[in-house]
């Protein structure tokens, strides 16, 4: 099938671009026409309410699920993803909510599992350490002691910084955050923030998935709101009040910003 092009915004053409997505799980039908763009040096806030579509989207965007019909951009070309290698390839990283580190290996194992650097058949651990001492400078994080602490030993924020500082240890050019900032006391959430937008000033395009309208309002440039599987709104932040974002999380519409179709079936 021949695509179509991505548009052109203001902010440049997407890195990300998302046209038509269209998924089901058997009779029940959770994506529908969803489009969505991500462009470098700018945070795209996803948000909508539990069964909104929000982690089904992702898993699209990861290739942990194939989609039904719709097209997929990066950087101004229409590719096929058929699994996570795909998108690791294409420069696309995820950091789930429960973060998939293990707590019993130190920050540089953690970063580097399954990606380690080897001289020979022994690991590379000078190369490794320095590596990961990098990225965390790149990222302004001064929070960790030693990057031979052990994972458990971490606080929360400091978890959370490990697991985006591994996501964007391979030159990625796009990272995805499921729920950052969940569970984290004030000054750790502060700290994650700060890291987030960093992320995105160096260029990176970065979704959020958030329930905190707090913390989208915060970091995020654009938002995408989804409402029974359908993208109700894209918004610029700085256009909207966090009213006109509930509206559209909760009714799919917010005054004169228009209505979507709600005969859908919720998604899951």
């Amino acid at each position: 099938m021949q695509g179509t092009n991505p548009p052109t915004a203001t902010g440049g053409a997407p890195l990300l671009s998302l046209r038509g997505i269209d998924k089901s799980f058997g009779p029940v039908q959770v994506l529908h026409g969803v489009d969505l763009d991500v462009r470098a040096g700018e945070v795209t806030a996803l948000v909508g309410d539990n069964g909104a579509g929000k982690s089904t989207l992702v898993k699209c965007i990861a290739g942990i699920y194939t989609t039904d019909a719709g097209e997929y951009f990066f950087e101004g070309r229409r590719v096929q993803v058929h699994g996570p290698r795909d998108t690791a390839e294409l420069g696309i990283e995820v950091v789930y909510q429960d973060l998939a580190l293990c707590d019993n290996l130190d920050i540089v194992q953690n970063m580097f599992l399954g990606r380690e650097e080897k001289k020979g058949v022994l690991l590379d651990e000078p190369t490794m350490e320095e590596m990961a001492r990098q990225t965390l400078a790149s990222l302004s994080v001064r929070t960790v002691r030693s990057v031979r602490q052990l994972v458990s030993s971490l606080s929360g924020g400091q978890r959370q910084t490990v697991a985006i500082a591994k996501a964007v240890l391979w030159n990625s050019k796009v990272v995805l955050l499921d729920e950052p900032t969940a569970a984290l006391g004030v000054a750790q959430t502060r700290q994650v923030l700060d890291l987030v937008r960093r992320l995105a000033d160096n260029g990176l395009g970065v979704v959020l998935i958030s329930h905190n309208l707090n913390d989208v309002f915060e970091v995020a440039d654009n938002i995408t709101a989804l409402y029974l599987g359908r993208a109700a709104a894209t918004v610029r932040t700085k256009d909207v009040t966090s009213s006109q974002v509930v509206e559209l999380i909760t009714a799919g519409r917010s005054g004169d910003m228009g209505i979507i179709d709600t005969s859908a079936t919720a998604a899951v």
